[in-house]
């Protein structure tokens, strides 16, 4: 091999170890610049079941209640996001799992996210808690919950260990 031909193949490796480098680097870098969209998924989440794609798991209801979103629309079924506070959708109940879905009660477990610097929260701040879903009565043709109790698990958005919504 010549020395011309020696300094090419020199060239010709540095190059290609550059190139595997960089590409290396940037799908490193995409690849963490996505785990911050991963980790602020449930801030970017629909926060009413309005606007979900998906209302439940598709399981019939069997004559079950259901949850109005605010009071209105069909009762949905096992719903994973109930607005608290509908006046100003602040407070938010998501990412529900339901241990218990019966006829006259439910009981699940989720987090309240708390959108705005209520009672000196900072913005975006989540609580976790569990839900019981309570006093089944026909609205509009339908069997609806009316009640929500969230008792949260440790700190709390607005001080109470334990909260009453109407969901009427």
């Amino acid at each position: 091999m010549t020395d011309r031909e020696g300094a090419r193949w020199v060239r010709g490796r540095t190059a290609l170890a550059a190139f595997v480098v960089v590409t290396a680097l940037a799908a490193g870098g995409v690849w963490f610049g996505q785990a911050s969209d991963r980790a602020s998924a449930v801030d970017a989440a629909p926060k009413t079941s309005a606007v979900q794609d998906v209302k439940d798991d598709g399981k019939p209801s069997g004559g079950l209640p259901g949850v109005r979103d605010c009071g209105h629309g069909k009762p949905e079924i096992k719903p994973h996001v109930i607005t608290l506070t509908c006046e100003d959708a602040e407070m938010v109940a998501t990412a529900i799992t339901w241990k218990y879905y019966g006829a006259r009660e439910a009981l699940g477990v989720g987090v309240v996210q708390v959108e705005r610097t209520d009672a000196g929260v900072g913005t975006g701040a989540g609580f976790p808690a569990t839900f019981r879903l309570r006093d089944p009565e026909r609205v509009g043709g339908a069997p609806a919950f009316t009640g929500l109790e969230v008792t949260y698990e440790g700190s709390t958005p607005l001080g109470d260990t334990t909260e009453m919504y109407n969901l009427a």
